[in-house]
């Protein structure tokens, strides 16, 4: 792109930026005063007029915190959409700054957010060559190689040795092809396995897998450490220089080696680099010299060894197996397939890495390539040239007339007879000893160094890779206790305090340790990373999210799952105690992540695979007719704010609890330009409040006009298929009296509006009302107040030496702020705050444990059973148990007892327990005077009186008032006001002591009954009463009897 000339003149175009051509470097750069970093301010001549509007950059793309200081932002849609209806007077920042936390408030330390480093700066990044491929190669490269692979082959011949090492490199191809599948998706940060699993499958595998696999590494350190001093001490016991004894030589030697390491990995990656580029030259040239050492002419001695050049006929031999001492083809794997353990070298530095998405890849797959066929050339080789069984006695040749038979046709043929071995155990022969490929090669001491040279490289990658992965697992602050190892240190961001915890772990083995028992939990270990990498790329593949988009594309879903099935059945070849120890061990630190739940969220495949599971489910639901027996309340809540009415939302919670849907509902009355900024701001607050409280359930709000529209389409539109809210619970109006008419409307409205579209409804009144925002607001406000002093008092310290008058000035500032917010939420007057304390108190009612007493169930009005199955669903709960069913029903004179058997039978047929059912004949008798004068009194200030006056100004009256309840309303409807004034006090004579009262709510017709006569009906009948619930079914069965 370049210069654009307008007609207007020669603009620049600042939506370009020339530098992106390659990845932006940053630096961690301290963003005081304006020096913040370049963002372009608009686009101009890119489109020909000035715009807020930005063209694609991958800074916007990038994690909050991923970069010092300032950081680009994108204007959201709401500035774009609101700034010209707001007269431009609106300020799209180009930058945010990003402080200690992210926008999500995650640590901005978190690798995620990791700032990207410059390599200019004197910092180390390898290749793909340097990083990965030497890495891999020098730990596939073991000492199996010079020591094991002859007895390998011996004993399965040549035709399933192979079989042993393809089968070995089709595990490790698999999963290098998931893993170079889930590196290429997406930027990758230091951890190598850890990092790649975590991302994939979340922290609960990835933390269980990363602690694992970083104390796996540990002890590979002591073993391959052992492995090379033994070989040291083997040295010294041939030249009869035992400094203590065996086993304490081993360990002495041992521990001087692991410091010698240490101290290379230290001094930086760049010298362990280098270290790794010397002992693999050494390890080339003593392979080399095994290829070479077959194509000598051999002497009578190396004759009577075993050791011949090329021979068919021992090629021929050594084809078919030939297993002894108890050894099959599962028993010989197992002892191999640890040599291919070292795919991951490479990935476990990946932070270290210039490019880790093309690096790792192209670096693995090699390896193992190149690998494997140097397995496979030096075990073809050898089983060419050294027959199995020799007596390396020089004089057993065969004589004149003698056949050749048994097993030791080969050596026969060729003028030799080694049929003794079959009597008695020879010493040499590939079966025998382990020390063939020394006696092969051209020049022996060449191979011992190649020896010292696997061992060490092994060690060396092992003692880098732990404290990697464990720093980027600590960086996570997964488990909170280590998270004191996540400091690096230097340019490199070097994990010293790991590496000295690697160090005593590694030592500690080497002393203590019985290493044997050690080495297949260590391989189980391995290859549990190696299954759950493949199992990674399989779920990730399956869960179809349109985030994983791989670059690498060699790599297929079924395979993966394949490979990590085949991961898991090798565990238990190798060792099946060792298996079960590994699953129990991931089993155990999988549950403690779940549990503690940390605060992380990074895009699993896991979210992605449970989104897709709930939306078929809800699918497959979809089409299944609903049932009376599987009928489950769904409750729609009209909490307000999550936090604002928990008495409603606890007793939602517990009739819900975690076998049905509970939803709490916020409307936002106003104009939905004013209203909409904050819904959208407490849309997350008040689910992530939900969650931490352990509420099981989902919060939803809308913006309307009024709050009888926001409950209309909450009611309609809330749910999704068969999972919808069939039950509408909302607090009783209180201040209905003095709340307006317009409210009052409103919210009579709803009531009429959950009847229409058949929802069962919940009025729920407590003597000390339900709303408690105002206390929750205030909270919130001095909580404001307490951060804001905090950050003030941070400013205020002495920093550098700076100017004490300075710091009087910050002291000022924050007295300053504080004044202005506690003005704002001074102490209420103590009558204030004991009403308070009480409204508090009885808010948090229904998270305690109910005491012992009953839930008396009024149920007068047949529902369809819902006013029976409630509370009966309540008595289920544990914090309920101890409240007993009591049932209360009306009943004619005269004919008590058989109402009560008749609801008696009914119920028992309904399989309810209750202590006691009760006929109430009373109820149709009229209400005293003296309350029927209190409900008088509570209806004067609405009622319109228009009976004194004559018709035209009654009608005016009605004109002018329609809310108002006219006298002929009081006349229609006076036996049902008599019935709820007269039922109180019923309420009032029986069930006064119980935990909670239910009762069948009154329903009035709309159009027919008054707003504030309905409201005063509800009033009046749960008027002083203990925790009262009001209930309406939809009419429809919900109880059956059938089975």
């Amino acid at each position: 792109m370049e210069r654009l000339r307008s007609v207007g003149g020669e603009h620049d175009n600042l939506g370009f930026d020339s530098t992106l051509d390659e990845p932006p470097v940053y630096q961690e750069t301290d963003f005081s005063d304006a020096d913040h970093r370049a963002v372009r301010p608009s686009v101009v001549s890119a489109f020909g007029h000035d715009t807020l509007d930005r063209v694609p950059n991958i800074d916007f793309y990038r994690n909050a915190g991923s970069v010092s200081g300032h950081r680009a932002v994108r204007p959201s849609l709401q500035e774009l959409h609101d700034v010209f209806q707001k007269n431009g007077g609106i300020s799209v920042p180009d930058t945010v700054n990003d402080d200690d936390e992210g926008s999500d408030g995650t640590p901005s330390d978190d690798l995620e957010s990791a700032i990207p480093t410059d390599t200019k700066g004197g910092t180390i990044k390898f290749g793909w060559i340097r990083g990965v491929l030497v890495r891999c190669m020098l730990n596939i490269w073991g000492v199996m190689l010079f020591i094991r692979l002859s007895w390998i082959f011996g004993h399965s011949g040549w035709g399933l040795g192979i079989v042993v090492i393809v089968l070995s490199c089709v595990v490790t191809t698999i999963t290098g092809l998931s893993m170079s599948a889930i590196c290429t998706n997406g930027v990758v940060r230091g951890g190598g396995a850890y990092y790649m699993i975590s991302r994939s499958l979340g922290p609960e595998f990835g933390g269980s897998i990363g602690l694992i696999f970083a104390l796996a590494n540990a002890v590979a350190v002591a073993l391959y450490v052992v492995g090379f001093a033994e070989t040291v001490v083997e040295l010294l016991l041939d030249n009869d220089l035992i400094m203590v004894s065996v086993v304490n030589d081993i360990r002495i030697v041992g521990c001087i080696t692991v410091v010698l390491l240490l101290a290379i990995s230290v001094a930086g990656m760049e010298w362990e680099a280098k270290a790794q580029i010397v002992l693999l030259v050494i390890l080339l040239v003593a392979i080399v010299n095994v290829f070479v050492g077959t194509f000598i002419p051999v002497t009578d001695q190396k004759k009577a060894e075993g050791i011949f050049n090329y021979q068919a006929n021992i090629f021929l031999e050594n084809f078919t197996p030939d297993f002894r001492d108890g050894e099959t083809f599962f028993s010989v794997f197992a002892i191999f397939f640890p040599a291919a353990t070292g795919i991951l070298a490479g990935a476990n530095i990946s932070g270290d890495l210039r490019d880790p998405q093309g690096a790792i890849p192209k670096g693995t797959l090699l390896a193992i390539l190149i690998t494997g066929f140097t397995y496979l050339a030096v075990g073809l080789s050898v089983s060419a040239t050294v027959v199995r069984n020799a007596t390396g006695n020089i004089s057993d040749i065969i004589t004149a007339g003698m056949v050749c038979n048994g097993s030791s046709v080969a050596a026969c043929e060729l003028g030799y007879d080694f049929s003794s071995c079959a009597v008695e155990k020879c010493k040499f022969g590939l079966i025998n000893n382990n020390q063939v490929m020394t006696m092969v090669s051209g020049f022996g001491p060449l191979i011992i160094a190649g020896t010292f040279s696997a061992t060490l490289s092994s060690a060396l990658a092992s003692l880098v890779s732990a404290p990697k992965v464990f720093q980027a697992l600590c960086k996570d602050n997964i488990y909170k206790i280590l998270h004191y190892f996540a400091k690096g240190y230097g340019k490199n961001n070097e994990p010293i305090r790991g590496y000295v915890l690697t160090f005593i772990i590694s030592v500690g083995f080497i002393l203590v340790g019985d290493l044997n028992i050690i080495a297949p939990i260590i391989s189980n270990f391995f290859l549990a990373s190696y299954a759950l990498i493949n199992f990674s790329c399989f779920h990730a593949s399956y869960a179809m999210s349109p985030g994983w988009r791989p670059a690498y594309k060699f790599y297929n879903m079924w395979l993966s799952l394949a490979g990590a099935v085949l991961c898991c059945v090798v565990m238990f070849v190798i060792n099946w105690w060792a298996a079960l120890l590994t699953y129990g061990i991931e089993i155990l630190l999988y549950i403690y992540v779940k549990v503690k739940k940390p605060d992380v969220n990074w895009g699993s495949s896991t979210q992605a695979v449970t989104f897709v599971s709930s939306v078929s489910n809800a699918l497959s639901l979809s089409g299944v007719e609903d049932h009376v027996k599987n009928f489950r309340p769904q409750i729609l809540a009209m909490t307000g704010s999550a936090r604002s009415r928990p008495a409603l939302l606890d007793l939602a919670h517990s009739l819900t609890k975690n076998y049905g849907l509970c939803i709490a509902c916020q409307v936002f009355e106003g104009p939905r330009s004013e209203t909409l900024e904050e819904m959208n701001a407490g849309m997350e607050k008040n689910q992530l409040w939900l969650r931490k409280t352990e509420r099981k359930a989902f919060y939803a709000a809308v913006a309307c006009n009024s709050f009888r529209e926001g409950a209309e389409s909450l009611l309609q539109a809330s749910g999704l298929g068969r999972m919808k809210p069939n039950t509408l619970l909302i607090g009783f109006q209180r201040n209905w009296r003095t709340a307006g008419t317009e409210a009052v409307q409103s919210y009579v409205g709803v009531l009429h509006d959950a009847f229409d579209f058949e929802y069962g409804t919940l009025i729920l009144r407590m003597k000390q009302g339900l709303d408690v925002s105002h206390i929750v607001e205030a909270e919130e406000e001095m909580l404001k107040a307490a951060r804001e002093q905090q950050a003030l008092d941070k400013e205020m310290m002495p920093n550098g030496g700076k100017a004490k008058g300075l710091f009087r000035k910050s002291k000022k500032s924050s007295k300053q702020v504080l004044t202005t917010r506690v003005s704002v939420c001074d102490p209420p007057p103590q009558h204030v705050a004991k009403m308070n304390e009480r409204l508090l108190e009885a808010s948090s009612q229904f998270q305690k444990k109910q005491p012992k007493g009953t839930i008396d169930v009024w149920w007068l009005f047949d529902d369809g059973g819902l006013t029976l199955l409630l509370p009966y669903i309540l008595t289920t709960r544990k914090k309920w148990k101890d409240s007993k069913l009591r049932i209360f029903v009306a009943g004619q004179p005269g004919r008590c007892e058989q109402d009560k058997q008749e609801m008696k039978l009914l119920v028992e047929k309904f399989r309810i327990n209750c202590t006691d059912i009760n006929v109430v004949d009373n109820i149709n008798v009229p209400p005293s005077a003296d309350s029927y004068k209190k409900f008088e009194d509570m209806i004067e200030p609405f009622c319109l009186h228009e009976a004194s006056k004559d018709t035209a100004q009654a009608g005016a009256m009605r004109k002018e008032h329609p809310w108002k309840i006219t006298d002929e309303e009081l006349s229609t409807f006076e036996e049902k006001t008599n019935l709820q004034v007269r039922l109180n006090e019923v309420l009032q004579e029986h069930s006064k002591s119980a935990n909670m009262i239910i009762v069948s709510m009154p329903i009035a017709r709309k159009g027919s009954v008054s707003d504030f006569l309905y409201m005063a009906w509800l009033d009046v009948l749960t008027k002083d009463l203990p925790p009262t619930l009001l209930i309406r079914g939809n009419h429809k069965s919900v109880l059956t009897f059938y089975s």
